[in-house]
């Protein structure tokens, strides 16, 4: 498909790089997500984003954009999200932003 290779950039098929692990979403990423958390299977937190995002509508896409992310408790900060590696087993957090402070 059309811009496929580009939104799976850093996944190497090849080696079989893909982990497994839990996306979990936390409050405004929640309601838009319409789950507390699901399975990834991706090589990189880019991917597994991407694929989160398929089927959903562009509310997602926006809390998506806006968030922080944990991955097994580290901040990814800005980072690019394609270079950011998931473990297998491993719990990415998806922090949108709380008012309140």
């Amino acid at each position: 498909m059309a811009g496929e290779t580009s939104l799976l950039s850093g996944v190497d098929h090849e080696r079989g790089n893909m982990a497994k692990g839990l996306i979990r979403y936390w409050a405004a990423a929640r309601a838009a997500a319409g789950v507390a958390e699901e399975p990834y299977d991706a090589a990189t937190l880019e991917q597994a984003l991407t694929t989160a995002a398929a089927g959903r509508d562009l509310e997602f896409e926006r809390v998506i954009a806006r968030s922080s992310y944990l991955v097994d408790g580290d901040p990814v900060g800005t980072r690019d999200h394609a270079s950011v590696r998931l473990p297998d087993g491993g719990t990415v957090e998806v922090l949108p932003p709380f008012a309140g402070g």
